[in-house]
């Protein structure tokens, strides 16, 4: 394996310069609160300026198109990261594109498209039902043709960014009676149709989601994606890239794993933990001179070192499942201060701890619960078979 740092040509590091300069001017303290605040992970403001300056095309289109080179797109992520860029809307965005370029009609690629590029459209996720788990092949959500519309009835949980999108990549049944993943179908449906209904929910760590109704929604068949009773091939390549089942690049240039952008906001909390700990307290003494906080420290720093070198599917449950476990160590070590939130805890940690404590079980669960993905490390990288959950006699 080569560790070796990339060169960057005088060109690419001037690249990298533009994107520190604009990030610098337009992801300010006051984003980063209001985010917080508001837990949307997005703020319209930054994504605008981000279309208006072509950083949003370059980071989508294909490098043939005028996209970024693959230098450009690692330093372009690496700097939204370092930065905290609110990003979750844009990475459903991003999720969904490819299958609407593949899938979509040109009437629809050109009604999309142009409006992804300038930052006007945003897409979301529509999977998740309310009683359905993560399962999202049990979807009950309905799609019934009439004539040159199909008509939508049913609810979803966990649309993350509805009420800041322009669509929503939607999973729907259209044969209650067909067999198991072949009577799904895809659609793109406008979230300004009447009959849709988005209402908020705040989950225990601040974020925004969504649940959305849809009662009697009529969307015209141009916006279906793929074949009738086809959806399960339509999803698949969005479902993978958010699980992060895909091949990794020769070139090194890209995450390891999937949740990387959530480990580093774990190496920067236990960065900061460290650093408080390491400083001399008002009797001039260092919590890290005591030797169970040096061990607990020391044991959550080398936990988090091999999660963020564990690859692919791996690396999304090793990541998850060590932000869970060290987030009560780091707090420990902190005492009473570590319960204090952003704000209030600004003289002491910065209070990291605390969001990292109350993320953490969240973080299990994006995308799929760590026992799915544990599922398919299990059936489609070790060759198990499936799991056999009747009850024993």
């Amino acid at each position: 394996m080569d560790f070796a740092r990339v060169e960057l040509s005088g060109a690419d590091a001037d690249f990298r310069d533009r994107a520190r300069a604009f990030l610098d001017t337009h992801v300010t303290d006051e984003v980063r609160r209001r985010d917080r605040a508001t837990g949307d992970n997005f703020d319209e403001a930054v994504h605008l300026a981000m279309g208006a300056g072509g950083w949003l095309a370059g980071e989508l289109r294909p490098e043939a198109g005028g996209g970024f080179d693959r230098v450009r797109t690692r330093l372009w992520e690496l700097e939204k990261r370092r930065y905290r860029v609110p990003w979750v809307t844009w990475s459903t965005t991003a999720i969904v594109v490819p299958a609407v370029r593949r899938h979509g009609s040109p009437e629809l690629r050109e009604e999309v498209l142009p409006g992804v590029y300038d930052g006007r459209i945003r897409l979301c996720l529509g999977y998740t039902e309310p009683d359905g788990g993560s399962d999202v092949a049990t979807c009950r959500t309905r799609a019934v043709r009439d004539g040159d519309d199909w008509v939508i009835n049913g609810a979803k949980m966990f649309t993350t960014g509805a009420h800041n999108c322009r669509y929503v990549f939607l999973i729907t049944n259209t044969d209650p009676d067909g067999p198991r993943h072949r009577n799904l179908t895809m659609f793109l449906v406008p979230l300004s149709s009447p009959g849709i209904e988005i209402h908020g929910i705040h989950t225990v760590d601040g974020d925004r989601t969504n649940i959305v109704h849809y009662t009697d929604v009529r969307v015209p068949d141009r916006y279906r994606l793929g074949e009738v009773n086809g959806g399960w091939a339509v999803l698949q390549g969005p479902l993978n890239e958010e699980h992060g089942v895909r091949r990794t690049a020769p070139d090194g240039l890209q995450d390891i794993s999937i949740m990387a952008h959530h480990g580093a906001y774990m190496a920067t909390v236990v960065d900061d933990v460290a650093a408080t700990v390491a400083r001399p307290g008002p009797d001039g003494r260092r919590r890290l001179d005591d030797d169970a906080v040096a061990c607990r420290l020391g044991r959550s720093v080398a936990r988090m070192e091999a999660a963020l070198s564990a690859p692919g599917v791996f690396g999304r449950v090793a990541i998850a499942q060590t932000m869970r476990d060290i987030a009560p160590e780091l707090m420990d070590i902190l005492g009473p201060a570590a319960a204090l939130p952003t704000a209030a805890a600004a003289a002491d940690d910065g209070g990291g701890p605390e969001y990292l404590f109350r993320w953490a079980p969240l973080c299990g669960i994006y995308g799929g619960t760590l026992e799915v993905f544990r599922n398919i490390i299990a059936q489609q990288i070790l060759g198990l078979g499936r799991p056999d959950y009747t009850p024993p006699r």
